[in-house]
């Protein structure tokens, strides 16, 4: 498996186990699952494209270049509903509900 492949697998692999651990009320690990999802998403295209992927900073110049590429800008929001969840891992602030929220949002980016 090349580090592309491992990346999107994983990426898609982790979107079920964010719902499913969202049902069964473990909202720490559904959002450490999205936030996963949503990581490996980014670090797959950043993959592709030769750009750097070991760091949080390098996620987040990551993203800036896809938006460049793609003109959606709608994907900076999605990526910071990411982030909020990767947020939530370790200060567990957001409600069941806001977290729902942004799973939802993480599936819309990874659709793009």
């Amino acid at each position: 498996m090349t580090t592309v492949e491992f990346h999107i697998e994983t990426s898609q692999g982790f979107m079920p186990q964010a719902e499913a651990a969202l049902i069964a009320g473990d909202e720490i690990q559904a959002s450490e699952k999205a936030w996963g999802a949503a990581s490996h998403a980014v670090k797959y295209v950043a993959e592709q494209h030769g750009w750097r992927r070991d760091t949080h900073a390098d996620l987040f110049r990551a993203v800036d270049n896809i938006v460049r590429l793609t003109g959606d800008s709608e994907i900076y929001s999605l990526f910071n509903n990411a982030n909020a969840l990767r947020q939530n891992i370790y200060e567990g602030w957001l409600s069941e509900e806001h977290i729902a929220q942004d799973i939802e949002r993480v599936k819309r980016l990874l659709t793009k």
